[in-house]
């Protein structure tokens, strides 16, 4: 069986208002998934990649992965 990936798109979100989701989605998210492929943009500023990159901090979260695209994150998980 394979590893359930979520994904979630963070354009139009303040840097505030998309930690407070990605924080809430790291609480919530089923054990099933073990990551997370985090859709940032960077062409319009880089004020959400470096919050997923850099300031992001949770329990759950095993490796951050920087993609091929430089407009997304992907973060590996630990179960809960």
């Amino acid at each position: 069986m394979g590893v359930l990936t979520y994904e979630i798109d963070l354009h139009g979100y303040t840097v505030s208002e998309a930690k407070k989701k990605l924080e809430l989605l790291l609480k919530t998210l089923p054990n099933q998934y073990g990551q997370i492929t985090v859709i940032h943009g960077y062409k319009a500023g880089n004020h959400l990649q470096v919050m997923v990159r850099k300031s992001l901090k949770s329990p759950r979260i095993r490796q951050k992965v920087l993609s091929l695209n430089p407009g997304e994150t992907i973060l590996y998980l630990y179960d809960k």
